[in-house]
């Protein structure tokens, strides 16, 4: 017999040879009918998998991330089969699952797919699906796999073989059909209910450009038709508020080929929204002490050598800039954190003067290849609201949890209530990818754990994803297309005043090193915009809107009338233009609407008459006639219900 914890703690005797599965009927039938992947003792395992030793064994369903990625992968496999069987002579080399999908990387030769031959695909994915056949893995030789594979004229597979150890090597069967695979995988193809070709593209093998380009197909699937159909509304729910459409169409922000790929020009109604959110971190930021500052664009190279930022993405970032003089090089300015280390350097402190905490909006620079720019989320130029806090050892929780109560406000301001912490540790097996010493590290990767426990945030802890000076805690939001979003991060750094070698004077009256932490509660004004933008599809909070109303004339003789309720308006900070074009009411009332204006006001001569406004909200309410004072007081209630006060 073998002792099997459950996630609760509880442990079931099992015979020795059980599988998952059997742990799962033992638990309960339901259960089991729904249990498609399996983790034991940390490790991936197939449900068919048979234990022979004691364990912790957790069981994923497709409610699970894990469930998912098994689904996911499993489906992968399919594709391949299907693949195969429509195109032969087609050489597959890999084939992962991916968030809300997968994809398989085909060398099809003289053969191409397209969009119409998706659903014959699909239709005999579903054929395979159908049969219900077992996923099983087994072990198998190096030479038996190199064998396989070079008999089958796969140079891909073989390469892939070669970099693998013997005694590491499994395949995966189904069917008849038979692939290189490390395992996770559902129970049969039966689960398989529902799938969808997405799309295909051009790969190169490995992602090296020197290599041969591949044929990749991306698809989806799920365990039901109707999840499939809920989710193809989504993609065409989430094109509609692409932050791209909606930016043109109201006008934020553009591109031009002449300035550059990856650098945004702002609109006047874009620059006016980014004002609009500087202001209101600037004024949050003030009650906690922060101070501004400003750096230039550009530094010297060895202010990055400093830093270590030109050793880690120095080769992969806009070359340097050389000047008149022999040997002197500068760089744009890829972060804001080493000319903040050298204001704080600029005078000596004592330890009754920190914490400092200075703040900038400050534009950084980074080349990212064309093929990786996407709007506004992947640019080249961007400006991180950044600040930087240089405090003493002792000062670290609590002020690393004033910064958790900033981020915290800014999500409740702008209606991202759901959201997870993710504390980001380093991958104690890859030492050579991060900076400074184990103590620091230690040290750092502790405090960021005890103020999220703290605070009593939702979090999980991913290994390896800590930045290379220090680790961080990182907000993930989830959108209202349910699409999570990394935004807000918050890092702990003992490195960066090791080598600027920043010094305070501590009650000894002995020289220390402050600590710093790295905050950037929007991330980038760049990105935080396109996500906001496709959160709430354009209708921002009304406490943030370039333009809150339009006033709308039935005709010109009104204008007098229309000038004076303008004025009224501004008196009471609403934020409003009179469109006073000589086009039908209707059509005013149309643009309005797609440009997302929240109130239009619509002005003739019964309320120039009686001294009021007609007032149509965005989306076709009609809220009637109302006095301007009536007005002002609805609007600014609105906006005091969904902007909060921060408390310090």
């Amino acid at each position: 017999m073998i002792n099997i914890t459950l996630p609760d703690g509880n442990v079931k005797q099992m015979d020795n040879g059980a599988t998952p599965m059997d742990v799962a009927k033992s638990i309960s039938e339901g259960l089991a009918r729904n249990v498609i992947s399996a983790k034991f003792n940390g490790q991936t395992v197939e449900t068919s998998t048979p234990l022979t030793e004691d364990g912790s064994i957790t069981l994923f369903t497709w409610n699970d991330d894990e469930g998912k990625t098994a689904f996911r992968h499993s489906s992968s496999h399919v594709l391949a089969q299907a693949i195969l069987q429509l195109y032969p002579g087609a050489k597959l080399t890999i084939g992962p699952a991916i968030e809300n999908g997968f994809y398989y990387d085909v060398d099809l030769g003289d053969q191409t797919i397209s969009d119409k031959d998706f659903k014959s695909i699909e239709d005999k994915m579903l054929e395979i699906a159908r049969g219900k056949h077992d996923f099983s893995l087994r072990s198998v030789t190096k030479q038996e796999a190199l064998d396989k594979y070079k008999a089958e004229g796969n140079e891909f597979k073989v390469e892939l073989i070669e970099n693998l150890e013997d005694g590491t090597i499994t395949f995966c069967d189904h069917d008849d059909f038979t692939d290189l695979c490390r395992g996770g995988h559902i129970p049969n193809t039966g689960i398989i209910k529902a799938v969808k070709i997405m799309s295909v593209a051009g790969a190169y093998w490995r992602g090296d450009e020197n290599k041969p380009q591949l044929t990749r197909v991306y698809g989806t699937s799920f365990p039901k038709q109707k999840d499939l159909k809920e989710y193809l509304e989504l993609i065409e729910e989430a094109k509609k508020r692409d932050h791209r459409k909606l930016g043109k169409e109201l006008e934020l922000f553009t591109f031009s080929q002449r300035v550059g790929q990856g650098l945004p020009l702002w609109l006047p109604k874009g620059a006016a929204l980014r004002e609009r959110l500087e202001n209101f971190l600037k004024a949050a930021q003030k009650k906690q002490g922060y101070e501004m500052v400003v750096s230039p664009h550009i530094g010297q190279k060895e202010l990055y050598e400093t830093s270590g930022h030109y050793a880690k993405y120095g080769a992969d970032s806009f070359q340097p800039i050389h000047t008149p003089n022999e040997g002197e090089e500068f760089l744009l300015k890829p972060m804001n954190c080493p000319h903040h280390c050298e204001i704080y350097n600029s005078r000596p402190w004592s330890y009754k003067e920190l914490p400092k905490r200075f703040a900038e909006f400050g534009t950084v620079y980074r080349y990212e290849q064309s093929g990786e720019l996407h709007g506004l989320t992947r640019v080249r130029g961007f400006t991180q609201d950044d600040a930087h806090i240089f405090c003493t050892p002792d000062q670290l929780d609590e002020e690393f949890m004033k910064v958790i109560d900033l981020v915290l406000y800014v999500f409740g301001s702008l209606g991202f209530e759901n959201f997870t912490a993710q504390v980001s540790l380093r991958d104690p097996e890859k030492p050579e990818k991060y900076i400074g010493a184990d103590e620091n590290w230690v040290k750092a990767e502790n405090a960021i754990l005890n103020a999220a426990k703290a605070k009593g945030l939702n979090y999980v802890v991913e290994t390896g994803e800590a930045a290379f000076y220090g680790p961080k805690l990182d907000f993930m939001v989830k959108d209202a297309l349910g699409r999570s979003w990394q935004l807000g991060t918050i890092q702990v750094d003992y490195n960066l005043p090791e080598r600027f070698e920043l010094q305070y004077k501590g009650s000894d009256n002995e020289m220390h090193r402050p600590v710093m932490i790295h905050r950037a509660p929007f991330g980038s004004m760049e990105r935080f915009i396109a996500i906001l933008l496709e959160h709430t599809g354009g209708n921002f909070p009304l406490w943030l809107m370039p333009q809150q109303a339009t006033i709308l004339t039935l005709s010109e003789k009104y204008e007098k009338y229309a000038q004076n309720v303008l004025t009224l308006l501004e008196n009471h900070e609403i934020r409003a233009l009179i469109d006073n074009r000589g086009e039908t009411m209707g059509k005013k009332i149309r643009e309005a609407e797609m440009q997302k204006l929240p109130f239009m006001i619509i002005i003739g001569e019964q309320e120039e008459n009686d001294g009021t406004i007609s007032v149509r909200r965005h989306g076709g309410e009609d809220l009637g006639s109302m006095t301007m004072d009536a007005f002002a007081k609805m609007v600014n209630a609105e906006i005091a219900s969904t902007i909060k006060t921060f408390e310090v």
